[in-house]
């Protein structure tokens, strides 16, 4: 089931003139999260009438960006694991 924000920029998408196969493919394949969606709704309403080929560009560097914070919290949780070990030895479960 899509997100509130997800429908809201299919409907956004399609207001703008986009077509209907091309505002499904952003909104429910690759701006299905809250946070994608959003932060899509929000390059859409700072600028007015993008080209399909800037839209998709900022919605490579929206995915990116997850990417990269995806990547830095299983780091951090990594991390944590670690410094567990230098603090209490390894434990048998």
């Amino acid at each position: 089931m899509a997100s509130k924000q997800t429908d809201e920029l299919y409907r956004v998408l399609l207001d703008r003139g986009y077509p209907k196969e091309f505002c499904a493919e952003i909104a429910y394949k690759y701006m299905n999260t809250e946070y994608t969606a959003t932060r899509m709704l929000g390059y859409l309403y700072r600028v007015s009438d993008p080209r399909m080929e800037d839209l998709v560009d900022e919605m490579l560097a929206i995915l990116s960006d997850r990417d990269a914070i995806i990547r830095k919290k299983e780091m951090e949780h990594a991390q944590a694991v670690i410094n567990d070990i230098y603090r209490n030895g390894l434990q048998p479960d």
